[in-house]
């Protein structure tokens, strides 16, 4: 599903944040999805595109993410998406 379409790689594809990210803070993670055209939401729901699983990741919504058969990565995925 993924379009590449210049300076806006992630356009339309939808993020939930859970756990900690070593890398960067959860704020600069979500301005940097948005800065490339994705969204990110707080809760999982069959529109989630990605959940980015960081350490300690929240139960609720991995578990979401498993059931409703929404792509999990990691850190490292994550910022390979975001270069």
């Amino acid at each position: 599903k993924r379009k590449l379409s210049g300076a806006s790689p992630l356009k339309d594809e939808i993020f939930v944040l859970t756990g900690t990210l070593s890398s960067l803070s959860r704020d600069k993670a979500r301005e940097k999805i948005k800065s490339l055209g994705g969204d990110v939401n707080n809760s999982v729901s069959k529109n989630t595109d990605y959940v980015v699983a960081g350490t300690d990741p929240g139960e609720t919504k991995y578990s979401a993410a498993k059931k409703l058969g929404v792509k999990i990565i990691n850190e490292k995925e994550f910022l390979k998406l975001l270069s």
